[in-house]
């Protein structure tokens, strides 16, 4: 049933993913799904943390913490984009599927190797969680925006130069500095939009990192 549910999200959507839809596909009704799930939103956790299953998981080491936070945001954006919409079910929701717990004990077992202390990495993995929800889905909405049998990455490009052109139009007078600053407020990509925020982040968790006192 939720290997089901995913094959309708990666064709269509999260929002073809429905009850009565998932039983179509498994050719059968919908009141029969209910034997196995209490409803469509325990489905969606159902299939976000089977997604989870795919991200590959570090090993921790102290000397590195930081370049693999930054590795494991990276290797779970990979995913969630790999499955159009589905970082949608990952906002407003605690986590609570074994794959998912092992994502957080990851994430918390890399901070706590750099000695980020406990209520930093116990707030941090909600920051970085968020961060990586809003990415994925601010980047599906983009890409749905390019018409069909149109590359959507060649048609974003496009769409964002547009801008370029206004901004460059904005009257001086009234955005001084909005209008000083085109180059520096469109030519990055969404990859490198992503690695700004994470490495700002990061570098934020690492500030909280208590140097050890002198031998």
């Amino acid at each position: 049933m939720v290997e089901t549910a995913i094959g309708v999200l990666d064709a269509e959507g999260l929002e073809a993913v429905t009850m009565r839809r998932v039983a179509q596909e498994l050719g059968t009704g919908p009141a029969s799904l209910y034997a196995h799930v209490s409803g469509k939103d325990e489905l969606r956790e159902l299939m976000l943390d089977r997604v989870a299953a795919e991200i590959r998981l570090p090993v921790p080491d102290p000397e590195r913490w930081q370049e693999q936070l930054k590795d494991l945001a990276r290797e779970i954006r990979r995913v969630y984009i790999s499955h159009r919409d589905i970082a949608m079910v990952s906002m407003g929701l605690i986590p609570t599927g074994p794959h998912l717990l092992d994502v957080a004990e990851s994430q918390l077992a890399l901070m706590r190797a750099g000695g980020v202390p406990k209520e930093i990495a116990g707030m941090a993995v909600d920051t970085l969680g968020m961060f990586l929800d809003a990415d994925a889905v601010e980047g599906t909405i983009y890409y749905a925006k390019a018409p069909a049998g149109e590359d959507p990455h060649a048609y974003f490009e496009e769409y964002f130069g547009q801008f370029k052109e206004y901004f460059a139009a904005l009257p001086r007078d009234r955005y001084p500095v909005l209008s000083g600053m085109v180059r520096e407020l469109t030519d990055a990509d969404d990859d490198g939009r992503f690695e700004f925020g994470l490495d700002l982040i990061v570098r934020g968790i690492a500030s909280y990192v208590e140097e050890p006192p002198p031998a």
